[in-house]
């Protein structure tokens, strides 16, 4: 996303002469990443003032892409949280460059609780043309476990062109997400917050709001289709679970399949957690959608999609879903991993633009 191989390569050579290994020193694998990202940084900053802002957007960009992977795959250690905020200052300023620049906005928080953050942080893409006269509608990106609004504005080209607005949100957990982070109701009050506030935007149809949910972000979309069902056109959960990614059988397997990092530590943080032992004993109980009864209840249009061979979440969860609650749409990409790459978003665009524009 955004990024240069020959960017990386003297990086990973220099981890691979150090001998890093897991158990990474998150830190020491962080720093590796900073000199090459903050070269391109101030060339980026020099093509700026020589008046040339596309060369400058695409040298932030790739910077930006530099300090994603420092902080990859969810900032743990105090080097990678610098890496998280030098990723944002770098992908701001590359996609405030754009011809038609995203807005960052961080959105009110208004049915947090004691413990939840004050603001939602969003990127806001909105296509020219569009007008309180003429709305237009809105694809609701929910980002993954690794992968932020930071990275996956890079739709917003794709949306604009189609006249739809985008927003990237983060999940709870991860990004600058507000929700508290071991709490399975606190992404219902964000995404209500989230929802009230597109009702005031002038540009955006509220009633043609869909949302897609990448990866982790997956689970999210699931669980929004079924509790904002009135609120929402449709939902696409790519890539996603909701029961049995929370298995102790398969947690302690994906730190030895698909997922280059240590997926099941990274889960347990993310879903705060101190080990991946009190993450086994308690997540499924806590945040699976079968158990709390989310997947029984009535939905919005949804299609699940994944690769049959996904080795990050099960896809058997999105048969579970099947079986439950409103009828639902389905893929399964044959003989792709996780998210059924590339084939699936041949699949999701399409399913999407028929949705929103009936066509």
């Amino acid at each position: 996303m955004f990024a240069k191989i020959e960017d990386f390569e003297p990086v990973v050579a220099q981890l691979v002469k150090a001998g890093a290994r897991e158990p990474y020193d998150w830190d020491a694998y962080a720093e590796s990443f900073f000199p090459a990202a903050s070269k391109l940084m101030i060339e980026g900053e020099e093509a700026e003032r020589a008046g040339k802002p596309e060369t400058a957007s695409q040298l932030y960009l790739r910077a930006s892409a530099l300090y994603r992977i420092a902080r990859f795959p969810i900032p743990r250690s105090p080097q990678q949280k610098v890496a998280w905020e030098r990723n944002k200052i770098a992908a701001l300023k590359g996609i405030s460059l754009f011809k038609d620049p995203v807005q960052e906005v961080h959105v009110e928080h208004i049915h947090a609780i004691e413990g939840d953050g004050k603001r939602i942080p969003i990127y806001f893409a909105v296509p020219p043309g569009a007008s309180k006269e003429s709305p237009v509608p809105c694809v609701i990106i929910m980002t993954g476990l690794d992968g932020y609004r930071t990275e996956l504005i890079l739709w917003e080209k794709l949306f604009r062109s189609k006249g739809c607005a985008l927003i990237v949100v983060e999940i709870p957990g991860t990004g600058d997400s507000p929700a508290l982070k071991n709490d399975p109701v606190s992404p219902d009050r964000e995404w209500s917050s989230l929802l009230d506030w597109i009702e005031t935007q002038p540009t955006v149809d509220p009633k043609r709001l869909v949302v897609w949910g990448f990866s982790t972000g997956g689970y999210y979309s699931l669980r929004i289709a079924h509790t904002h069902a009135d609120r929402l056109l449709g939902a696409v959960s790519l890539g996603g679970g909701c029961h049995r990614m929370f298995d102790r059988e398969w947690t302690e397997a994906v730190n030895h399949l698909e997922y280059p990092f240590d997926l099941a530590d990274s889960m347990a943080y993310k879903f705060g957690y101190p080990d991946v032992e009190s993450y086994i004993q308690d997540a499924r109980g806590k945040f699976s959608l079968l158990e709390a009864g989310i997947l029984d209840m009535p939905c919005t249009r949804l299609l699940c999609i994944n690769g049959m061979l996904d080795e990050i979440f099960p896809v058997e969860d999105y048969m579970l879903a099947l079986q439950h609650g409103s009828p639902k749409e389905t893929r399964f990409v044959p003989g792709t991993k996780h998210m059924g790459e590339p084939t699936s978003f041949g699949l999701i665009l399409p399913w999407i633009e028929h949705l929103i524009w009936g066509q």
